[in-house]
């Protein structure tokens, strides 16, 4: 028997709802089981400060929950994570990395669209990963936004937080960091910017990402690291 709320809504059609609007997931049934967890990051990657209404964001305090559960869980096999974010959060982007990074379980990333920024040591993260021919990610300098205090202290901070997120790259992927911080420091890929545009067979030359792929090739992938 299936329980309407108040508004004749029924419960189940409700919860799928309220999961989809707060944490970007969404169930696939209740007949439907499976032993994959599926997570997306897209748009903006909120940290600790609230973006503007009008940003699509992934907020970091949802997905830690998430990504704890399928540790935890003894019914999830492995991790699916797809990407498509502009990038965001140093410090959230690098806490969610590290706990994927951390998971016992076979992880498996996708990057459709873009994975820009923070969202690279986002797709290195998982056990291997996958990019699809059209999308792109960029590789960039640290950047900060607002009050900033000129004095060496500050830049010391930015250049041993850009040497997190680099050697993070290079120590979960198959790229040299000499080349990751050459083009991280381009000065002639972007028009208006500092770093270097890979597309995805790019990516892939570069070592940051395993395979050009999209969504069967990474399911199949996960599911012989599964077995």
């Amino acid at each position: 028997m299936i329980l309407n709320n108040e508004n004749g809504v029924p419960a189940e059609k409700e919860n799928t709802s309220e999961i989809l609007r707060e944490l970007g997931l969404i169930t696939l049934g209740s007949n439907f089981r499976s032993d994959i967890q599926y997570i997306s990051i897209i748009g903006s990657i909120e940290g600790h400060t609230v973006l503007p209404p009008d940003n699509k964001t992934t907020k970091y305090e949802h997905l830690i929950p998430q990504l704890i559960m399928v540790e935890e869980n003894p019914e999830i096999k492995g991790l699916l994570t797809v990407l498509n974010t502009v990038g965001g959060d140093v410090e959230a982007g690098l806490a969610l990395a590290e706990l994927i990074s951390n998971i016992s379980k076979p992880t498996v990333s996708l990057v459709l669209g873009g994975g820009h920024s923070i969202g690279i040591p986002l797709a290195a993260a998982s056990d291997y990963s996958f990019i699809s021919e059209t999308a792109t990610m960029t590789l960039h300098p640290v950047r900060t936004s607002g009050l900033m205090i000129t004095a060496e202290p500050t830049f010391e901070y930015l250049r041993k937080t850009q040497d997190r997120i680099v050697d993070f790259i290079v120590s979960h992927s198959k790229a040299r960091k000499e080349e990751v911080v050459s083009r991280m420091n381009c000065t002639d890929n972007m028009a208006n910017d500092v770093g270097t545009v890979l597309f995805g067979k790019e990516a892939v030359k570069l070592g940051i990402i395993d395979e050009v792929g999209g969504l069967s090739q990474a399911l199949k992938k996960l599911r012989e690291m599964i077995d």
